[in-house]
């Protein structure tokens, strides 16, 4: 059983990671400072947990921020701590050539699917956020992400940004957005007044669905041509 695992190891080839946020350079050299920096008793499965514990308790504050928008700043917080472990831990695996490639991708985007579900189920229960919108854009998110993933199985290429946006500017746009919602949760637009949360759901669903659409045709152009029938 060892010899075939060895076997399955050596023959497994990991996807090409492409990044091209606008904050990766600064971002990649923060991580290779904090990874060289890291107690050895600290893992790459402990920061992975740690993120996940952190996307959880960010949708635990903004679940309490129904009642008082002070708890947006936990969320805050939160979202920061989730940086820290979701982003560390492959880094941290890298630096210390300790990299189990199929174990580290499986069990990272899981662990981002429940991270998403939790946030999001946080936002659609604070009040800030319809329903249906949060809903919404939990589906787009989900189909970007399968989409992401067939890409790396079927052309080798694991895409980590869209239009020069990575999971870490998302982030940031979050927090900085939960500063706003602090004082301004309700605009007004044509005379009508709406949730600023929904307005901006209803946009970023809107662009995430223009990126989805645009991976997906480019995506199937490589694979039909690389495969084209004679």
């Amino acid at each position: 059983m060892n010899a075939v695992n060895t076997n399955m190891e050596s023959d497994f080839q990991g996807a090409k990671r492409e990044q091209s946020s606008i904050l990766a350079p600064f971002e990649r050299s923060a991580l290779n400072w904090l990874a060289s920096r890291m107690p050895k008793w600290v893992s790459s499965d402990h920061l992975t947990l740690l993120g996940l514990a952190a996307m959880f308790l960010a949708g635990l504050f903004y679940f309490f921020s129904r009642w008082d928008p002070i708890f947006l700043h936990f969320v805050n917080f939160w979202i920061a701590v989730n940086w820290f472990g979701d982003s560390l831990d492959g880094t941290i695996a890298r630096y210390r050539n300790m990299q189990r490639p199929r174990y580290g991708f499986y069990v990272d985007h899981i662990v981002d699917t429940f991270g998403a579900f939790f946030l999001l189920l946080g936002l659609a229960l604070s009040n800030y956020m319809g329903d249906r919108v949060a809903v919404g854009l939990l589906i787009v998110y989900y189909m970007l992400s399968i989409n992401v993933y067939l890409a790396a199985y079927t052309i080798g290429t694991f895409k980590l940004s869209f239009w020069k946006l990575s999971p870490t500017e998302l982030r940031i746009i979050f927090i900085a957005g939960n500063l706003v919602l602090i004082y301004y949760p309700n605009v007004k637009i044509l005379g009508g007044t709406y949730l600023l949360y929904d307005i901006v759901g209803m946009v970023s669903i809107v662009v995430m669905s223009l990126m989805l659409i645009r991976s997906v045709i480019k995506n199937t152009k490589v694979l039909y041509r690389s495969e084209r029938i004679q």
